[in-house]
């Protein structure tokens, strides 16, 4: 018997319009619903007048279930995996049976729809050529800081997701990490209480001080300022005799010619003149 295909549908993110008459057709025709909260997806289908067998798939049982929905695509059955709100398999645990479907050559579709970052990116002002989704930060504290840290010289817009309880702590850690750029918090996305507040992060810490934090929030958040960091890495590396610096590439595994190339670009300067400097400053 052929395999069955999974289908990665996505579900309204609030309102209910927003589910595609594609994925209509989908959750009428398949076998079964993995689903992250059957009660919840429930409504969803009750809505649509859809009736079809449901099964818990989340992030706890993710390993067991993936084991049994795998089965059940082998035997022949068509299934879709949706989550409580946007799109699976982002920041959900659909990437796993994805990557289980793949090893095991099942056909993995698609079903297009909301995603709730790119819902707020779109809307938030900020650039959206460039952008880096995030997620859920770590709780630990040290974990948080190590997922932060190489953050704060990348040009690119910077998305998170955040439950209310923890929005405070998070905005005082992208202030102390990142600085104080230009912030987003995008919640209740497309329902009927919906809230785009663009500020700067230190003006949503203010904010939020006096307004409690409802819902779950999307953080978009100002890229690193490509200039700023280029004029302040050349003053930094003023203060590091050029020799030095060379000397030090080299010391890497770099050749000479290549070590005055790149001390020269890092110092946003002629590769002439950083060989000059660095013959002056051997004779010195």
């Amino acid at each position: 018997m052929n395999c069955g295909t999974l289908y990665l549908v996505a579900t309204p993110i609030g309102n209910l319009g927003d589910l595609s008459a594609r994925a209509l057709e989908i959750l009428h025709t398949v076998d079964l619903i993995a689903c992250e909260d059957t009660r919840h997806s429930l409504k969803l289908l009750n809505h649509f007048g859809i009736s079809k067998p449901l099964t818990s798939y989340f992030e706890h049982n993710k390993s067991e279930k993936g084991q049994y929905l795998l089965a059940e695509l082998l035997s022949g059955k068509n299934i879709a995996l949706v989550t409580d709100a946007g799109t699976p398999a982002i920041s959900d645990p659909g990437e796993d049976l994805v990557a289980l479907c793949i090893q095991n050559d099942i056909p993995t579709v698609s079903i297009p729809g909301a995603a709730a970052f790119v819902s707020a990116l779109i809307v938030s002002g900020l650039p959206t050529r460039q952008f880096l989704f995030e997620g859920f930060l770590p709780v630990g504290k040290k974990a948080r800081a190590e997922q932060l840290q190489p953050l704060r010289t990348l040009p690119h817009t910077l998305i998170f997701y955040e439950a209310p309880h923890k929005l405070a702590r998070t905005l005082q850690d992208l202030l102390d990490c990142l600085g104080d750029r230009r912030i987003c918090l995008a919640r209740e996305l497309t329902k009927l209480h919906e809230e785009i507040l663009r500020t700067t992060i230190s003006g949503a810490i203010s904010h939020y001080e006096s307004h409690s934090p409802k819902g779950e929030y999307v953080l978009v958040v100002e890229g690193a300022d490509a200039a700023a960091l280029q004029a302040k890495q050349a003053a930094d590396l003023s203060l590091i005799p050029v020799a030095e610096q060379v000397d030090a590439l080299i010391a890497q595994g770099m050749d000479k010619k290549d070590a005055l190339k790149e001390t020269a670009r890092l110092r946003g300067v002629s590769k002439r003149e950083i060989y000059n400097i660095y013959v002056r400053e051997g004779e010195q």
